[in-house]
């Protein structure tokens, strides 16, 4: 690869932010560089292989109702296998399943029963889903910007189907169990809930990004290529080589887009860890989140009953995730016995994988997106710059696609040989 001829635009960072961008300016006919230190594109969204265990970095899912992912991905290719369209609440009257009961009719007695939430708090959370599944997501961006517990309280929820239902199933989306994040956000997650599937690839989250790349021209992407600085003239790569370019775009996850960009503030993050188990049966017998109404750990699933293939044959694999960097594994799998009604002691610890920045923070006042642009010849983009998730991430790279063109084709490169595109 020729990295010391110039380009276009220079991206540095392979998740799906820098994919974005790197495609869209590929698509306008841009030439452009995706720089990735490390030795598979993903970023976060990454999937290991240990020991017959298929293992994503830290507890993910797939919402097929994503605009962006409509937009860019195939998805019978992905061979994406479904979770059950709810939880199950594990709590001081057991096990009860929140279910979708339009989807799940069979398995919606406990709501509809009354034996999970009130008659009058499920009309209300029925109207509400209703609502956000129906109006367009332009008028829910625009919605009143408070907290999502101060919406679900004007919605009219009560104090106890918020704390005792909500509450535990929300922490486990937003990562923060105070409900603090921006109600125009958890709308806009309730709403793609709601429409989308929720599922995994049978290869493992890291399917995602792979596809992505997939559909890269040759030569753009280089792995196993760190970058150790930025400037208005292109790139430095770790090991010593220059890469000129005209636009270079940050797409990496906050702390290193501070490192290569002074002057950047590092916005909060929400931290959380995973912990994966092997198991000699399945202590579940469906592809059921289950949601810890004692908050001890946020979620648990077998996984391998969503994706059998992530097991190896007689064994299951469960997956469990805890608030912050310091749970041990001991503690949770103690707790797992009590959620799962079953011995775990057996239970052999496979990995944890503990991840400070897992998701932005998200409290209201948040903006939904933000401008890309950062410094003359230089962008930043991702998660961070939008919400925490697939649809924020692909977003962001779009953003700075379109502000890295429209800067370009209004001339405002003024050094030589600049190329100008349609836009």
């Amino acid at each position: 690869m020729d990295t010391n001829g110039a380009v276009d635009v220079a991206v540095v960072g392979a998740g799906l932010a820098g994919l974005a961008c790197a495609l869209d300016v590929a698509a306008a006919g841009g030439r452009v560089r995706l720089l990735e230190a490390a030795d598979a594109v993903g970023g976060r969204m990454r999937t290991d292989l240990r020991d017959g265990f298929r293992l994503d970095r830290g507890f993910q899912v797939f919402n097929t109702s994503y605009p962006q992912v409509r937009r860019r991905l195939a998805l019978r290719p992905l061979r994406l296998r479904p979770f059950t369209p709810g939880f199950a609440l594990v709590g001081p009257a057991g096990r009860r399943l929140v279910v979708d009961p339009l989807r799940r009719p069979g398995l919606a007695g406990d709501l509809l029963g009354g034996r999970v939430l009130p008659a009058r708090d499920a009309a209300v959370l029925g109207a509400l889903t209703v609502r956000d599944a129906l109006l367009p997501a332009a008028l829910l961006r625009r919605g009143r910007e408070v907290s999502t517990a101060a919406a679900l309280r004007r919605a009219g929820v009560s104090t106890a189907t918020v704390d005792g239902v909500l509450r535990p199933f929300l922490a486990g989306v937003f990562l923060e169990d105070g409900l603090t994040t921006s109600a125009r956000v958890f709308h806009l997650y309730w709403r793609s809930m709601v429409r989308g599937t929720l599922a995994l690839p049978a290869a493992g989250i890291g399917a995602v990004p792979a596809a992505l790349a997939a559909l890269l021209p040759p030569g753009v992407l280089e792995l196993e290529a760190p970058v150790a600085g930025v400037h208005e003239g292109g790139v430095l790569l770790a090991d010593g080589r220059e890469l000129a370019a005209r636009r270079v775009v940050v797409a990496t996850e906050p702390g290193a887009a501070a490192a290569l960009l002074p002057g950047f503030p590092l916005p909060p993050t929400r931290a959380v860890t995973t912990f994966y188990h092997a198991a000699e049966r399945s202590p579940l017998a469906a592809p059921t989140l289950l949601v810890d109404g004692g908050r001890r750990v946020l979620n648990s699933v077998v996984l391998s009953e969503v994706v059998p293939g992530c097991a190896p044959p007689g064994l299951a694999l469960v997956s469990t995730s805890v608030l912050g960097v310091t749970a041990e594994e001991r503690s949770v799998r103690a707790r797992l016995a009590e959620l799962y009604e079953c011995d775990t002691s057996g239970w052999e610890p496979l990995a944890a994988y503990r991840i400070p920045g897992a998701l932005p923070a998200m409290p209201a006042p948040h903006p939904l997106t933000r401008s890309t642009r950062w410094a003359p010849g230089r962008y930043v983009c991702g998660d961070h710059r939008a919400t925490g998730s697939v649809q924020g991430a692909l977003a962001s790279g779009a953003r700075a696609a379109r502000e890295v063109l429209a800067d370009l084709a209004a001339g405002r490169d003024t050094r030589p040989g600049r190329v100008a595109f349609a836009g």
